[in-house]
């Protein structure tokens, strides 16, 4: 397991209005200081539709530097930390291969466990200014990854991050993003009734759903 690098720790700069939910917390920026990380993620941070934005399953939303680089040559632009409204900007990790279940240790103190990948919505297209970004986002195949945090503690840019657990039923963010598999939907059931991993309630909704889909 190959450890990486945290770039940016980025919370909220400002609320935003939004047509579709009246507010959206979306625009995050780089911090330069530690930051406490604890139940519903980063101290100072706000989430805005806790209902489908936050909570305990979406505490922390990471996406990584190299597939940030891969969409701004895409669309000829930059696409600085925050922009997609990620807390964590990572290198050398694979964030899109991170299976559903895995645990990282960020720096010395905070453990997060990756629960699913982001679903694009009208208000990160709103936020790119791109119409159709959100099939555009989704064809891209690099959903990026939310947490629960397990264990709370302060992180800062700079701070390694290290795999320390990998469940082996094989289901990735990335995977698990671009097709819904009724297999994959039953190798995450068998994972949680084996203890090997635990399918919190909105992941266990989508993987009921996708068992009554036919094979293809």
């Amino acid at each position: 397991m190959t450890d990486g690098l945290l770039v940016a720790v980025c919370r909220v700069h400002g609320l935003l209005p939004d047509r579709g939910n009246g507010t959206t917390a979306i625009d995050k920026r780089p911090v330069t200081t530690g930051v406490r990380v604890s139940r519903f993620g980063l101290f100072g941070d706000v989430q805005a539709d806790r209902a489908n934005h936050g909570g305990e399953d979406q505490a922390v939303y990471a996406y990584a530097e190299e597939d940030a680089d891969a969409f701004a040559g895409d669309l000829g632009r930059p696409i600085p930390p925050g922009l997609f409204g990620e807390n964590l900007r990572t290198r050398g990790i694979d964030v899109t291969g991170a299976v559903i279940g895995e645990r990282w240790r960020v720096g010395e103190q905070v453990l997060l466990e990756v629960t699913y990948p982001r679903t694009p919505c009208g208000t990160f297209e709103r936020r790119m200014a791109l119409p159709g970004w959100q099939d555009r986002f989704r064809e891209h195949g690099a959903s990026g990854a939310y947490f629960r945090v397990l264990k709370a503690g302060s992180i800062r840019a700079g701070d390694r991050i290290a795999v320390v657990d990998r469940p082996a039923h094989g289901v990735t963010i990335g995977r698990w993003f671009q097709r819904q598999d009724p297999d994959d939907a039953r190798a995450l059931l068998a994972a949680h009734a084996e203890g090997a991993a635990v399918l919190r309630e909105k992941l266990r909704h989508h993987v009921e759903r996708a068992m009554r889909r036919p094979r293809v």
